[in-house]
């Protein structure tokens, strides 16, 4: 297996985990009705919208390498 094709398995794990997260994220808020202390609903906005940064940047990443 060579080097990138490890790489590309890392980042396919990253972009699935992140995915989870979010969906994740979202459904305990849906289920919780979305209440919480401003300081969560900032810290889980903040939080949701790294990790779509993230995996959006790691879709492009995979892109530009192909």
């Amino acid at each position: 297996m060579k080097t990138t094709n490890i790489h590309n398995l890392f980042r396919y794990i990253a972009i699935a985990g992140n995915v989870i997260y979010v969906l994740w994220i979202l459904v305990n808020g849906i289920s919780e009705g979305f209440k919480g202390t401003i300081v969560q609903i900032v810290s889980y906005v903040g939080l949701l919208l790294l990790l779509t940064l993230n995996t959006v940047l790691l879709f492009r990443k995979e892109k530009a390498v192909n």
